[in-house]
């Protein structure tokens, strides 16, 4: 129970990594708030923690939309009375090379990518600050830590991510409010799917990592657990790597 007594919010926990996250987290004691633009799986995730005997509630959420954020930290609030924990997770991914891109792909990437994690830190820092602290994962990717021949937008709004990250953690740093990153590899979601839609493609890419095999949803959704809980306490403005050791050669 490393995160009983904690309220988390999740933001893009209808499915993938959000979800796993949203069910460790429950599992582990937190209440759960999870946000989506998917509300028929979002009410899903949610009626299976429920299920288990934990509290959860989704409420839709557009992470562009700072009334959506807003709502949603109130939900946190008048449903579980405060807010511990922020995890920015919604996010998703452009094929472009610069000269491809297009500026209205480039601007819904960095909208949803960039903005929305910058909106939903803005939008949670109030009620951590009337907690007494908290703890805020923004879930990056090596995209953000490396080049990449494939995609222009998405390692942009991942780079971004990173650095907003670290401004957070200087600037809460002294209300007791801790700020991290967390950037996986591979990992084998509907995202995922996306990007390498053949076999052939993906094995390429599996066998380009050290440890040999596609990261789980759950390799991640523990890094963010540990984050999140208060036996990172002293871990601020840092950046957790889950890629099997891809950004290691």
């Amino acid at each position: 129970m490393r995160l009983e007594g904690k309220v988390a919010l999740i933001s893009g926990g209808a499915r993938g990594m959000g979800a796993a996250e949203a069910r460790l987290f429950a599992s582990e004691g937190a209440k759960v708030v999870l946000g989506d633009v998917l509300e028929a799986e979002g009410r899903q995730v949610e009626a299976e923690i429920a299920e288990s005997g934990a509290d959860a509630v989704f409420v839709r959420l557009d992470v562009t939309s700072e009334s959506d954020w807003l709502s949603a930290v109130d939900t946190a609030l008048q449903r579980f009375g405060k807010l511990d924990i922020l995890v920015n997770n919604a996010g998703i991914w452009d094929r472009a090379m610069i000269e491809e891109q297009t500026e209205e792909n480039w601007d819904r990437v960095m909208d949803i990518n960039g903005k929305g994690v910058f909106l939903g830190t803005k939008a949670s820092i109030s009620a951590m600050r009337e907690a007494g602290g908290g703890s805020i994962v923004n879930i990056s990717s090596v995209a953000g830590l490396i080049g990449s021949a494939a995609s222009t937008a998405y390692n942009a709004s991942k780079g971004a991510v990173r650095l907003l990250t670290k401004s957070t953690a200087v600037q809460y740093a002294a209300e007791g409010i801790r700020c991290n990153s967390v950037h996986p590899g591979p990992i084998q979601t509907q995202m995922l799917d996306d990007v390498y839609p053949d076999d052939s493609t993906r094995q390429q890419r599996q066998d380009a990592i050290p440890l040999g095999r596609l990261g789980e949803m759950e390799d991640v959704a523990r890094g963010v657990l540990f984050l999140a809980s208060d036996e990172a306490s002293y871990i601020t403005g840092s950046e957790l790597v889950i890629d099997g050791g891809y950004t290691a050669m």
